[in-house]
């Protein structure tokens, strides 16, 4: 197990490590640079003199070098556009990001999973068919589409919710309760649209896994020394389907902190995608790749995570 650690971690640094060369190239071979707006109103030898400030007008690969050996050091840069250190920059977008990735993901398992084994325990009967024909809907949606389409509803035809952002203007001169309650009002339809879109297919995913289980001669077993269904279902055929919710848990994982970037852009929600897109149309490329960067260290440590939960569950794994 200790030499599965080491080699996975070990490959996760090699996938790090070229992701990081992959986003650095491309963001440096694209077209422009952090000073080619002409809306800045700057002229042609003041953005000389930027670019010749912050090295843009060096060789790629010593480019290249300059940043790996910055990165190294733990310097991810320096943000052109919101002119402070990018680890000041990262620092403020990514705990919301994870507070929204990491809500929506414990909401979207926790029903999903529940769901499935419903749906899974009373195959072919009316709830079954009808929440198949729900979820398959709200599945079926473009992600970007229904995110704006709940804000539509809840905020702009409703009221009952923000619009976007993550508190009011005045939540610094709120009470502690009613800046909490602030605070909650405004992750509700972020959390909403990233769970509403994702739990059907973690509940179709779960309903598959249960029904293979099922008619295992385990289960069997287990009815035959007279305990309860609701024994039979929770304590034996949800935990051994465990095993398959998480591997589902590791492919999902990337998937929420990058697919928080559609959520982030509709509701304004000051996170690592709002962040990466607005540092996209920027040119602002030392953010673009830290973002890059950052997001891969979370995927292969949600992975690598995953992996140690997979050995825990099925001790097959560990033989």
């Amino acid at each position: 197990m200790r030499r599965h650690i080491v080699a996975r971690l070990l490959q996760s640094l090699i996938v790090v490590i070229l992701v990081t060369t992959i986003s650095f190239f491309i963001v440096r071979t694209a077209p422009g640079d952090p000073f080619s707006y002409d809306g800045r109103g700057l002229s042609e030898a003041v953005r000389n003199q930027l670019r010749e400030q912050y090295g843009f007008n060096q060789p790629l690969s010593k480019q290249y070098v300059l940043y790996v050996n910055n990165v190294a050091h733990g310097r991810l840069g320096w943000s052109v556009r919101k002119n402070r250190y990018v680890t000041e920059v990262l620092a403020d977008a990514l705990p919301r990001t994870l507070l929204l990735a990491g809500v929506s993901l414990a909401l979207s398992f926790s029903l999903g999973v529940l769901v499935g084994v419903v749906q899974a325990v009373r195959r072919g009967q009316w709830f079954d068919r009808a929440s198949s024909s729900v979820m398959l809907f709200f599945y079926s949606l473009p992600d970007f589409w229904a995110a704006f389409m709940i804000m539509v509803i809840f905020s702009y035809w409703w009221g009952l919710l923000p619009a976007g952002g993550i508190v009011d203007p005045m939540h610094e001169y709120l009470r502690p309760w009613d800046a909490f309650t602030d605070r909650m009002k405004h992750l509700v339809l972020p959390v909403g649209s990233l769970v509403l879109l994702s739990v059907a297919g973690i509940a179709r995913y779960q309903r598959a896994a249960m029904l293979e289980i099922l008619p295992a001669d385990f289960i069997r077993t287990a009815r035959a020394k007279g305990l309860t269904e609701r024994d039979v279902i929770w304590r034996h055929a949800i935990r051994s389907s465990a095993t398959s919710m998480v591997t589902l848990l590791g492919l999902l994982l990337p998937a929420y902190l990058g697919g928080a970037l559609f959520v982030e852009k509709v509701y304004a929600w000051p996170g690592m995608g709002l962040l990466a897109a607005d540092a996209i149309s920027a040119r602002d490329y030392d953010v673009v790749c830290a973002a890059v960067i950052v997001g891969s260290v979370l995927v292969v440590l949600g992975n690598l995570l995953a992996d140690l939960l997979h050995m825990a569950i099925d001790p097959r794994v560990r033989e």
